[in-house]
């Protein structure tokens, strides 16, 4: 073949691929925005249909996911690793149920408690951006530690005991009172969150975020803000947990240092692992996938027969069993597997040859193996 085609297959492979010009950017941005619409529309659809002993787990499975998505942006975008999301989950819900029992208006606490997760993610995230890797891992999990355990001794947050008779979340005359209506408001946050993150996975600063995963000295050559980038979407991450949080607090009516364990970090790391990091589908998925199987062990731990300890022992179970079997064979999440699935082209399969037929291609008998080489 010579060199102008094999130049020419070369560059017809990287369109077919990734399209010619910015055309095909634009069309799966687009399509991006019609899955988010198809989405909303799905989820309002079963926030109407869903019987009441139902619409506990879809609420609870959004939550998640509003989380989560914070995590796939903050570790599978930036390749920043964080251990203590559930931190900023908690400042989220302690803030929306202070205000609340304080008298002050619960759409008030609602607008406050992302707004607080923020502030609280930019004061915490000046010295530990600075780390990395695992110690970076380690330090966010020391400071949920360190925030729960002040939140213990604390008397204005209620102590261990926590802040009880948080009210219904309300709007004027209008007031939530049911589980339909905190599934609605679930699910619309979460569609929000989407689209905040689709936008930012597609602008400049998205290219930035990916630069910066891959190597931050070259991201940092390249004219990248590595700091101030980092600081953003550690900032935006917790700024969605803190809207979940603030959500929980007025669906449960309380809050609790028991509200925000540890394992709850360890949750939204494995959702966001499972479901494909670095995906705008990822932590769907990975929330759907780890919320049901959970609430499938749940149910058996709590049959008679079974001890106390069942529920949690068979919670550690799937989070690890989930973890190590994405990692062994589905190294890149569930969605990339899917998504590279349904994209690979049929294999073409060889003839069979028929029975007795020992000859090999082109009729020529297979080589010896002490065939001496030509």
């Amino acid at each position: 073949m010579s060199e102008p085609e094999r130049h020419g297959g070369a560059r017809t492979g990287r369109r077919a691929k990734g399209g010619a010009g910015h055309e095909p950017g634009r069309r799966a941005g687009s399509a991006g925005l019609w899955q988010v619409a198809a989405l909303g529309a799905v989820a309002m659809a079963l926030a109407a249909l869903l019987g009441e002993g139902q619409l506990s787990v879809f609420i609870l499975l959004g939550l998640a996911a509003i989380v989560t998505v914070g995590v796939s942006l903050l570790m599978g975008y930036a390749g920043q690793v964080s251990l203590g999301q559930a931190a900023f989950y908690a400042v989220g819900g302690y803030t929306a149920a202070l205000l609340g029992v304080h008298g002050r208006p619960p759409l008030l606490g609602l607008v406050a408690a992302p707004l607080a997760a923020a502030a609280f993610a930019v004061v915490i995230g000046v010295p530990l951006l600075r780390l990395r890797g695992h110690h970076l891992a380690f330090a966010t999990l020391a400071t949920q530690l360190i925030l729960l355990s002040l939140a213990g001794e604390i008397d204005a947050l209620g102590g261990s005991i926590g802040l009880q008779g948080v009210p219904r979340l309300s709007a004027g005359p209008v007031e939530l009172a049911g589980d339909r209506g905190y599934a609605f408001l679930t699910w619309a946050a979460l569609i929000v969150v989407l689209l905040v993150t689709r936008n930012v996975i597609e602008s400049r600063a998205g290219r930035g975020l990916r630069a910066l995963a891959t190597s931050e000295v070259a991201a940092e050559s390249a004219g990248v803000p590595v700091g101030r980038y980092k600081l953003a979407v550690f900032t935006l991450s917790a700024a969605f947990a803190g809207l979940a949080g603030g959500v929980y607090a007025f669906y449960v009516g309380y809050v609790a240092p028991g509200s925000f364990p540890v394992l709850l970090s360890i949750e939204y790391v494995v959702m966001a692992v499972v479901g494909g990091l670095g995906t705008l589908w990822g932590p769907l998925a990975g929330a759907t996938a780890v919320t049901l199987l959970v609430q499938v062990l749940n149910n058996v731990g709590t049959m008679e027969g079974m001890p106390d300890y069942a529920p949690s022992v068979l919670s550690y179970a799937v989070y690890s069993v989930l973890l190590i079997a994405v990692v062994l064979f589905l190294p890149g999440g569930l969605v990339p597997a899917v998504r590279d699935r349904l994209r690979r082209p049929p294999a073409a399969r060889p003839a069979a040859a028929p029975a007795g037929d020992v000859t090999g291609p082109a009729g020529r008998a297979p080589e010896s193996r002490h065939e001496a080489p030509r």
